[in-house]
């Protein structure tokens, strides 16, 4: 039994964060060479499932925990396909014609929706301040949208960006429901493995796709060394990382620390890519409304058999209330998606 350290799982949380922030740039820098959304999908998903694959079969207890029964084989492919494979390669398209800050804010509204499901779809109990949480996200994506000059951004941007928080809200969802009796590494493995499969179809029906730009350089960095990262640090590691924060920090608390990243994913993109990538004062308060908004929704579900959500007083909830499933078992929150 491990003795919970809040202080380490706070550095995990945070270098995972980083992790995933720096990603974000990597990606754009290789989605600018011309490899396309569905194809760095591809190339990610098999690469992590390669690597993890291998640890799967190194680690202890081996090759024995990669065993799937045919009930558990439904929800892997669902877990795989709507996690792995849909909500990258959405968020890949935000980025590719957003700045990555903005994509990311778009897709951090991915919380309010499992919020929104628990209490409507599942007539969960929550806490009020739920509601203050969503107003809030809402005018935020209205100022970083800046709706009041006739929708500044590109419009198939911001529709990827809230597909991806769809699909991730999906994922919690199906974290939340089935995936309890599976290690993190096994469940990465084969839900990598499945969105794998899902990109090597979607190449063999679109037939599009140029590999080409896979022997090139972006801004002088090989993209293969740019697609090493995508893969190990921007995946791998990180996924890992959180996993072994939830060892020493309740769920809330991970999804909490992970909201550095959009900040750090914004300042990186800015200095690496130039102005392109700068927010004005309108998007840089709408997104710290936005993470606001999160925060709230994060701390606003209530545990079955907790206290009643009238009762919103300053004390923090108890340890079991999960305000959204930041941590299906694989778990990171929003940021698992590069």
């Amino acid at each position: 039994m491990i003795s919970p350290r809040p202080a380490l799982g706070v550095v995990m949380v945070l270098a995972s964060g980083i992790l995933f922030a720096v990603n974000g740039t990597v990606s754009k820098l290789v989605l600018r060479t011309g490899i396309d959304a569905p194809q760095l999908t591809l190339l990610r998903a098999a690469g992590a499932f390669t690597v993890l694959l291998a640890l799967s079969v190194l680690v202890r207890p081996g090759v024995r925990r990669l065993r799937v029964t045919a009930r558990q084989v439904p929800l892997l492919v669902g877990y795989g396909l709507t996690g792995f494979f849909l909500v990258p390669m959405l968020y890949f398209v935000a980025i590719s014609r957003l700045p990555v800050g903005i994509g990311l804010l778009f897709e951090y509204s991915a919380p309010l929706l499992v919020a929104l499901w628990a209490r409507f779809g599942q007539r969960h109990p929550v806490r009020p301040r739920l509601w203050s949480g969503l107003a809030l996200s809402l005018v935020g994506l209205a100022c970083v949208a800046e709706v009041w000059g006739g929708f500044s951004l590109d419009g198939l941007g911001v529709l990827a960006g809230l597909g991806a928080a769809f699909f991730l809200a999906i994922y919690y969802v199906l974290g939340a429901r089935g995936v309890e009796g599976r290690d993190t590494v096994s469940l990465c493995t084969w839900a990598f493995g499945a969105a794998a499969v899902a990109g090597l179809l979607t190449r063999a029906v679109t037939g599009v796709g140029d590999w080409t730009p896979l022997a090139g350089t972006s801004r002088g960095v090989p993209v293969v060394l740019l697609l090493g990262y995508v893969v190990v640090l921007g995946s791998v590691v990180p996924y890992l990382l959180v996993a072994g924060a939830m060892r020493h920090l309740p769920a809330t608390s991970v999804g909490i620390v992970g909201m550095v990243e959009p900040v750090i994913a914004s300042a990186v993109a800015w200095v690496t890519l130039g102005a392109t990538e700068a927010l004005n004062a309108a998007q840089l308060g709408g997104g710290l409304l936005v993470l606001v908004g999160v925060a709230l929704a994060e701390t606003a579900r209530v545990a079955p058999g907790g206290p009643p959500p009238a009762a919103e007083t300053d004390q923090p909830g108890p340890p079991d209330m999960v305000a959204v499933v930041t941590t299906g078992p694989a778990g990171p929150g929003p940021g698992n998606r590069a």
